[in-house]
């Protein structure tokens, strides 16, 4: 049965006090979100039970009501009733502006973290993609290209590099653009750390022994940063509180000169000195983190990836999920590939489209089944799980068993044959191409591992996911549709 999203909009205004209580409205991806003038006319029990929407909740003195990926639809059709709109934002505009505290200052420093890694997705998934194509028209897998021919080099190697050897580069521009800082500034500063001579400094030491260079009489330490995370991530705050205090005592005047070039001054010294080399430490430090739980083997592989991939999706819902999120992306970046969290995340996803797709199979009143497929599809395809997660696993509790249960097996089975993942793939099916640059095994497994996922979770889903009461009310329904 086709959505009625007209239908949607007029229940959903009617139950939050008609358009005339809406202020404005705007939607991100899944999420219809209200600005009431009236915050204690919506009930919540009624709005979650309109056909069509998966929940609803306040955040961030917003009435958010989730609906999926029809949203945008719905929203026009609100806008049509008379709602002043404000177009769509961003998926993560929730907060609000709070005292400082020790927990939000953490949550800021992760936000800024996550923000600034994640806003490169799109240079890492090209890069990584025409290395992917690379391994598989290689020798390693459809023996098409020759290790040596101009093919494989261009896909291996130039390509891949473009996106990921000058990575500090794009680095310096988002991490300063979420501070507020100067982008262009940004940029510099993570040239600065991959310049040719630095790089020939470092080539050269190899040979020498060398282990320090000097800049303004200070010693620095010689190392390479090229395709680094945390060195340029530790630099741009301190960039910008210095950017800061230059726009303050410089005259306007002379603001546009000076003020950059006071403030490279100034960072030039700190970063290769001091900070550059602090966040060295620390990548090679959270490297070896990230290798031994993804690597170890045993127990601590086991559990690891079983626990990420059983739990992952309500780590999701609280926001957790951007610590590990944010460990993994820096592991992919900084060593090329990631055995423990985007492996888990992945499996998790699988095992959350399973649950959907079980409940697809188990329930018989036509709307609720058509709306668990889609629920499956918008997941498979679209690569948003919220739906499933919403509509499924918080509508039929017993169901999220069968995404733990499947995110858990999928993970052993992954943690048993050391799956890795090389790219930073897309959420949807098509993420499995991140195991293909591991070779025609890693892959194999890969692929496995995901299908078990889903498999369990969508089995467990079928025979445990509902009461004896939900089973005969989902009968009774289907049989009055027969009528």
């Amino acid at each position: 049965m086709a959505v009625d999203n007209r239908k949607i909009a007029e229940e959903v205004l009617a139950a939050v006090g008609g358009a005339e209580n809406v202020t404005s409205a705007t939607h991100c991806m899944t999420r219809l979100r209200l600005n009431l003038k009236d915050q204690s006319v919506p009930n919540d029990a009624r709005i979650k039970g309109i056909k069509g929407v998966l929940g609803a909740q306040w955040s961030g003195g917003q009435y958010q009501v989730i609906i999926g990926q029809n949203v945008p639809k719905v929203y026009a059709e609100a806008i049509k009733l008379g709602v002043d709109g404000g177009g769509s934002v961003d998926e993560s505009l929730d907060g609000e502006k709070r005292p400082f505290t020790l927990k939000g200052a953490g949550g800021a420093v992760l936000n800024y973290l996550s923000k600034s890694m994640i806003s490169l997705i799109p240079i890492m998934l090209s890069a990584a993609m025409f290395r992917t194509i690379a391994v598989l028209m290689g020798p390693g897998m459809l023996n098409m290209w020759a290790a040596d021919s101009q093919e494989y080099l261009l896909f291996n190697n130039w390509l891949y590099n473009a996106g990921f050897y000058f990575m500090p580069i794009f680095l310096g521009w988002s991490a300063a653009k979420q501070l507020g800082a100067s982008p262009q500034l940004g940029m510099m500063l993570g040239g600065v750390l991959i310049a040719p001579e630095l790089m020939d400094l470092v080539a050269s030491a190899a040979e020498t022994g060398a282990t320090t260079t000097s800049v303004y009489g200070i010693p620095a330490a010689l190392n390479s940063y090229s395709s680094t995370v945390l060195p340029v991530i530790l630099c741009v705050p301190v960039m910008w509180q210095v950017e800061k205090f230059f726009k303050k005592i410089v005259p306007d005047m002379l603001a546009t000169v000076f003020v950059p070039f006071l403030t490279m001054a100034v960072m030039i010294p700190v970063s290769l000195c001091a900070l550059a080399p602090i966040g060295s430490v620390l990548g090679g430090a959270l490297g070896t983190v990230m290798f031994g739980l993804g690597n170890t083997g045993g127990v601590v592989t086991m559990l690891s990836l079983v626990v990420i991939a059983a739990f992952w999706e309500f780590l999701v819902m609280t926001g957790m999920h951007q610590v590990l999120l944010t460990l993994g992306i820096t592991q992919l970046l900084t060593a090329g590939s990631d055995s423990c969290v985007m492996v888990a995340g992945g499996i998790a996803q699988f095992a959350t489209w399973g649950m959907a797709f079980g409940a697809f199979m188990r329930l018989k009143e036509k709307d609720e089944k058509g709306a668990c497929l889609g629920y499956a599809l918008s997941g498979i395809v679209g690569g948003v799980t919220e739906p499933a997660l919403y509509g499924c696993g918080f509508k039929y509790m017993r169901a999220l068993a069968g995404m733990v249960v499947g995110g858990a097996v999928g993970g052993a089975l992954a943690a048993f044959f050391n799956v890795t993942t090389y790219v930073l793939g897309a959420t949807n099916i098509l993420g499995v191409v991140g195991f293909v640059a591991g070779g025609t095994g890693n892959f194999t497994m890969g692929v496995v591992s995901s299908l078990v996922a889903f498999a369990v979770a969508a089995a467990v889903t079928y025979f445990f996911g509902f009461t004896k009461e939900q089973l005969a009310e989902d009968a009774e329904a289907a049989a009055a549709a027969k009528l």
